[in-house]
């Protein structure tokens, strides 16, 4: 079969049979009378072989190697092409984010273009201070996407950096939470807390509800994260929570803070009293919990810490009595 036929049934062009016959890795196995190359079976099926490889990712050195060497072995190569291929695969998703992500900043001319690439890599940075400069850049002129924060926020392990960029977050207008929200269910105990840490300081219905969510999350870091932010937001449901962080040494002083907040409300005062008061009652409560439970009566105002406060005053424990005692003064006095 001469070499145009060759090209027309293979689709391989004649130019690339001349090159794969430089190369010696086709030769055809005749001549014409005319001298024309002819090629045999035999060839045919080696450039439907060679072809076969190339589509595979192999140059053609290695396509020669795995066709001429008898002691090629393919698992080696093979491994190495699946890291080429992944590697690939990743840096073109990389660059197909990056893309997606500036075309979501709606740049308006190339500089816009230019400074959200800027402020996208300033992100990235090894440098501490870069970072927090870009989350605190990130409101002013050309908005960094939403999905760049949330995705930097959840990474970021210094603590200076990541207060910027949950500031960053909650300016951003919305669509964060949602976002914010994938984290709560991350398999790294660090990413969850960061998630819930900046969903607290997201404004609105839509950061409330999910904080309301994580009261249930089986992790204890993030339903307290949850409870602390919404005793700010005045919802009674944090209550439970926030006494067991009372009782559990967790954020105890913080928690305590926010029954504070609560109980400005009368009616939820005598229901955080009650609460108080309720797990002090069993008889087997260690005596740093009975202590950290009678302080925590000290600024909920109402008739029922009152009365608790009193009874406690009399207590066998003498540093609760004591501190029942002090507390019951201070009210007594304003």
């Amino acid at each position: 079969m001469l070499i145009g036929d060759v090209a027309r049934r293979s689709g391989v062009s004649a130019r690339m049979l001349r090159h794969y016959e430089s190369l010696g890795l086709v030769r055809p196995t005749g001549r014409t009378g005319t001298g024309y190359r002819e090629y045999s079976g035999e060839d045919i099926r080696r450039i439907f072989h060679i072809e076969s490889l190339r589509s595979l990712g192999l140059s053609l050195r290695e396509v020669g190697r795995a066709l001429d060497d008898p002691g090629f072995t393919p698992s080696g190569l093979v491994d190495d092409l699946v890291r080429q291929t992944r590697q690939r695969i990743a840096d073109e998703t990389e660059l197909l984010t990056r893309l997606r992500r500036i075309g979501a900043a709606e740049p308006a001319g190339w500089e816009d273009v230019l400074q959200v690439v800027a402020l996208l890599g300033a992100l990235g940075s090894e440098s501490a201070g870069r970072r927090q400069r870009a989350a605190l850049s990130s409101v002013e002129g050309v908005p960094v996407p939403v999905e760049a924060l949330v995705e930097a926020a959840l990474s970021e392990s210094d603590p200076n950096v990541a207060g910027a960029l949950r500031w960053a977050l909650a300016q951003s207008g919305g669509g964060a939470s949602a976002l914010l929200a994938e984290g709560l269910g991350a398999a790294v105990a660090e990413v969850r807390e960061r998630a819930v840490r900046s969903i607290a300081e997201i404004p609105g219905d839509a950061a409330t509800a999910l904080l309301r969510d994580a009261l249930a999350h089986p992790d204890v870091v993030v339903r307290r994260y949850a409870a602390l932010a919404l005793g700010t937001r005045g919802v009674a449901e944090a209550v439970p929570t926030l006494i067991d962080m009372v009782v559990e040494e967790g954020n105890d002083v913080d928690a305590a803070d926010a029954l504070s907040g609560l109980a400005s409300d009368p009616e939820l005062a005598d229901r955080i009293a009650a609460g108080l008061v309720d797990r002090l009652s069993p008889g087997d409560v260690e005596p740093s919990v009975r202590r950290r439970l009678t302080q925590a009566l000290a600024d909920i105002p109402g008739i029922t810490a009152s009365r608790a406060l009193a009874e406690l005053s009399r207590d066998e424990d003498r540093a609760v009595a004591l501190t029942a005692a002090y507390i019951l003064g201070r009210r007594d006095a304003r």
